[in-house]
């Protein structure tokens, strides 16, 4: 089988774009409508928020892994093909990658184990303290990943032009 032809390679500047600017704006999406939507409605307090909530952010992380990997994947190729790529974004691709590993594989599961509710006849309407620790822990990671994940799409997409 021959080597693939310029025609035929992909095009990694656009695949990584499009799967950050994806990523990116599902996340201002959940951060800034789906979120406060569901703090002022209430359902937050809800006895079966914990397993929906888990079902809902368990998705969402890994749809966020896939575009983690795939922005990784797609800077590590430009860096490789000796394109006008930052040296920073390696690092900073391999970062994103982490935090979304720290969601999908750390915070997420134990944040829906405190909000379990395993006494169905015992009613508990206040959070654990470590609930509120955790997140805090949560947007803290979270401005992290979007202000790296605007940095290397601002990066990929200075590439691009």
């Amino acid at each position: 089988m021959s080597a693939l032809t310029t025609s035929q390679r992909l095009n990694w500047k656009t695949i990584a774009l499009c799967a950050l600017a994806f990523w990116f704006s599902g996340s201002l999406l959940l951060d800034l409508v789906l979120m406060p939507t569901m703090y002022m409605t209430g359902m937050v307090a809800e006895p079966g928020f914990a397993t929906a909530g888990y079902s809902m952010f368990g998705v969402f992380n890994r749809i966020e892994l896939l575009c983690a990997a795939i922005a990784l994947t797609g800077v590590l190729a430009l860096r490789s093909s000796h394109q006008a790529i930052e040296h920073w974004a390696v690092p900073l691709a391999i970062g994103l990658l982490g935090i979304v590993m720290v969601y999908t594989y750390g915070l997420a599961p134990e944040m829906s184990a405190l909000g379990l509710q395993l006494n169905l006849f015992e009613v508990t309407s206040e959070f654990p303290a470590q609930m509120n620790q955790m997140h805090f822990e949560y947007w803290v990671l979270e401005l992290m990943k979007l202000t790296g994940s605007g940095l290397l799409l601002s990066q990929l997409y200075r590439i691009v032009q």
